[in-house]
């Protein structure tokens, strides 16, 4: 991600990725009747598309790939952590509202 964000291009991205994951979240939520999938599936997700190892390399060479992950992790800003942190609450929300709907009596698919 770009490490220059202005004040509204922060806003926008946190706005974007909490839509974007809460939208995801809740479609899986409703295809799959598992409430909390996107929410544990997501920093899974996130942490392989952030870092720049394979996936099979956390299996074949693991030390140099989770010290690799370790850097990356250590080097995001701020403004990075804030926008993937918003997409993770729009995931988790998403869990949320589907147990309402459901307790309400709503019955997705």
């Amino acid at each position: 991600m770009n490490s220059s964000f202005t004040i509204v291009q922060l806003i926008i991205s946190m706005l974007l990725f909490y839509v974007m994951f809460f939208g995801i979240g809740f479609l899986l939520n409703m295809l799959l009747r598992m409430t909390w999938l996107m929410a544990v599936v997501y920093p899974v997700v996130i942490l392989l598309v952030v870092d720049d190892v394979g996936i099979f390399d956390y299996f074949t060479n693991p030390g140099e790939s989770f010290s690799m992950l370790g850097d990356t992790i250590s080097s995001m800003t701020a403004s990075d952590i804030a926008v993937l942190l918003a997409g993770w609450a729009g995931a988790i929300t998403s869990g949320f509202i589907m147990k309402i709907l459901r307790k309400m009596g709503y019955q997705m698919f």
